[in-house]
């Protein structure tokens, strides 16, 4: 499963909402998830999920509200690119009811009017806006983080999560909700559908962790250090590599006046140190400036060394 559809289940399993907080949890995800049509003079009620495991959830609270008498229909009712979307249907005869104890809808003298902002008498208590969140997040949220199985496996996607929606109005009210747990999201247009999304690790951990899906906070934790872990070893290497370059490319440059100047004076035309310097570079081609110091029997320091090859470039250049 993917870390997102884990994240869904995890707060599903782990918690469960009471009656002071299932019908904000129930309009959060409504708003997210709902589908709503008139027929007639009645209205029907669905929630459209692709996680199935939703509906044992939802037909409990709908017990827990309204009786045992209720009963939920669910159906498969599509399937887009390999995932079966779900049909969560509630009566006829209680949609009303229901969409108006979530503050979904108004009845007025012209009629029905739907509600997309999130009503501040369904999220009157901290503890209401958390239930509020977690079924938006069920009802609309998805995450593109991929875990690392092994920590040698590497995975390219980035840190992100987000929520989505037809409205703008209720994404906008969303934000508003998380600015007051501190944490910021940013919302844009993507083909004809808004949607809310964080970008920062640790905000995605804190939203997670406000829902109360302490594993998956957890899991996210230890992929960062895993992803920290793996950047910190490819500096390493990409420094290594550099040095590497760096040492080579300033070997051939040597190697090539010293291959001058055995052509036109002769290397016994150079003193005893700058003989041996070239024969010492010509028989390690491969070697640091530290490494040749560890073979060389002349007393030099590094500067003194790297002196000296230069100075093999410069009468090189004078000899050309």
């Amino acid at each position: 499963m993917s870390f997102s559809k884990d994240s869904k289940i995890e707060i599903l399993n782990t918690h469960k909402e009471n009656a002071d907080t299932a019908f904000a949890f129930l309009s959060g995800l409504f708003h997210a998830a709902g589908e709503i049509e008139k027929n007639g003079q009645a209205l029907k009620a669905a929630i459209v999920t692709d996680l199935n495991e939703l509906y044992p959830v939802v037909n409990e609270l709908a017990h827990t509200l309204y009786g045992d008498y209720l009963e939920l229909d669910i159906e498969d009712d599509y399937v887009i690119n390999k995932t079966t979307y779900y049909r969560i249907t509630f009566p006829a005869t209680f949609a009303e009811r229901l969409l108006k104890d979530i503050g979904l809808l108004e009845i007025t003298n012209d009629g029905y009017h739907l509600n997309w902002g999130i009503d501040s008498n369904i999220v009157c208590s901290e503890e209401t806006k958390i239930s509020f969140l977690r079924g938006a997040y069920l009802g609309c949220g998805t995450s593109s983080i991929r875990l690392s199985e092994v920590e040698s496996e590497k995975t390219t996607s980035g840190y992100h999560l987000e929520l989505t929606s037809h409205s703008h109005v209720f994404l906008t009210d969303l934000a508003a909700l998380l600015v007051e747990f501190n944490i910021l999201s940013k919302l844009v247009e993507r083909k004809n559908l808004f949607v809310l999304y964080i970008k920062e690790a640790e905000l995605i951990k804190d939203f997670l962790a406000l829902l109360g899906a302490d594993n998956s906070v957890m899991a996210l934790s230890n992929e960062m250090i895993i992803r920290e872990k793996r950047n910190q070893i490819n500096r390493e290497v990409n420094c290594i590599n550099a040095n590497i370059s760096k040492t080579v490319d300033a070997s051939m440059r040597q190697i090539e006046a010293i291959n001058v100047i055995i052509s036109t004076i002769g290397i016994e035309s150079l003193d005893d140190q700058l003989q041996e310097v070239a024969f010492l570079r010509m028989a390690n081609p491969e070697e640091s400036l530290d490494g040749l110091l560890s073979l060389s029997t002349l007393q030099l320091s590094k500067s003194g060394l790297n002196h000296r090859l230069n100075k093999l470039i410069k009468i090189a250049k004078e000899l050309k």
